[in-house]
């Protein structure tokens, strides 16, 4: 019966050191191997030119180094890069390259499908299968960067959780990936780059804020009615906005950072007066700004964007109430790379 060959990133570089002494060698053969890894971003045992052919060899014996890979790019033309990224087993998740003057950011998944419903969103239609490891988040990153020096001329500057999969329901994974992408042994990048999105999970978020990170928070809001945003995310009703609001003032006191609400406006949904002066209500209880994004539409019909008009008048009542509030043009959207677009639609 063949062994089975563990994935080498799954062990940490204290695991590695050892598996090194107990095979006869130097423990700074782990080191070498982690820089290999993680700093490195190799896929293979051979490219660890620094390693002799017979612990290159030893390595092979006893672990694979399960890796994605870019099975289909789609570029836009705005510019946006849409990567069906296949995982070690054949399943497929999505990542987005965005694009502006003076930037480019990386849209991340974090699980196979998503075991939430929100009814304008176009990855809850697929069944989650299973979450990402800390190296499969990683290893999207790293593509990502790859194509933004080869496309655009320059490093990866942002990263945001906010591609397939909701990120607190895959906790330790996303932090693990988190750290590994902000250490020095790792890709380096600040903290402060970083945003996980979510359509917030009250425990979690506080559990977020006691394990002290340093990254962003954005919260799908899309409306501050218990009665309509319930309509729209059905875990509004197992975590209402009042503990939505408990869960995010604890956040701020513990961090003191700025929660994102990220709020899409529908036509005949959330687009009147009253739906304006509830947000600007809301946004007053906690720290906060307001994202107000493009809807991009899944085909159904059932939901449409809002008129022009009600983004304009949701951007006068927030600012006339000094919220900070910023229109997001979504882009991608010829290639079904948007947000709230990705379900793994190749053509």
């Amino acid at each position: 019966m063949l062994k089975q060959k563990q994935d080498i990133r799954a062990l940490t570089k204290e695991q590695l050191r050892m598996f090194f002494i107990e095979n006869g060698d130097k423990s700074f053969r782990g080191n070498q191997v982690y820089e290999w890894l993680w700093h490195k971003a190799t896929h293979s045992f051979d490219d660890m030119t620094n390693l002799s052919k017979e612990t290159r060899t030893m390595l092979e014996e006893n672990f694979v180094i399960n890796h994605i890979e870019v099975d289909q790019m789609q570029r836009s033309n705005d510019g946006t890069i849409k990567n069906a990224i296949k995982l070690h087993d054949s399943l497929i998740v999505e990542s987005v390259l965005i694009p502006t003057e003076t930037r480019t950011t990386a849209c991340v998944s974090s699980q196979v499908g998503c075991s939430l419903d929100c009814n304008f969103c176009a990855t809850a239609r697929l069944k989650r299968m299973r979450n990402l490891n800390p190296d499969e988040i990683y290893d999207q990153v790293v593509a990502i960067d790859q194509q933004s020096r080869l496309y655009h001329n320059h490093k990866l500057s942002n990263i945001v959780f906010m591609g397939m999969g909701e990120p607190l329901l895959n906790y330790k994974n996303v932090l693990d990936a988190i750290d590994k992408i902000t250490s020095d042994e790792g890709l380096g990048m600040s903290p402060k780059r970083i945003t996980l999105s979510t359509v917030g999970i009250p425990k979690m978020i506080k559990k977020l804020a006691d394990d002290e990170v340093k990254f962003n928070l954005a919260v799908s809001l899309h409306s501050a009615i218990d009665e309509v945003r319930s309509k729209m995310m059905p875990i509004n009703e197992k975590s209402n906005l009042a503990e939505l609001l408990e869960a995010l003032q604890y956040w701020y006191n513990k961090t003191k950072k700025i929660i994102t609400f990220e709020y899409v406006i529908w036509k005949g949904i959330n687009d009147k007066q009253k739906d304006a002066n509830a947000l600007v209500m809301y946004c007053k209880q906690v720290s906060s700004k307001v994202n107000l994004i493009e809807y991009n539409a899944i085909d159904d019909g059932e939901f449409q964007q809002a008129a022009k008009e009600a983004t304009a008048m949701y951007v006068k009542t927030l600012e006339a109430n000094r919220i900070v509030v910023n229109v997001r043009r979504s882009r991608g959207k010829d290639i079904d790379a948007a947000c709230g677009q990705l379900a793994n639609k190749t053509s």
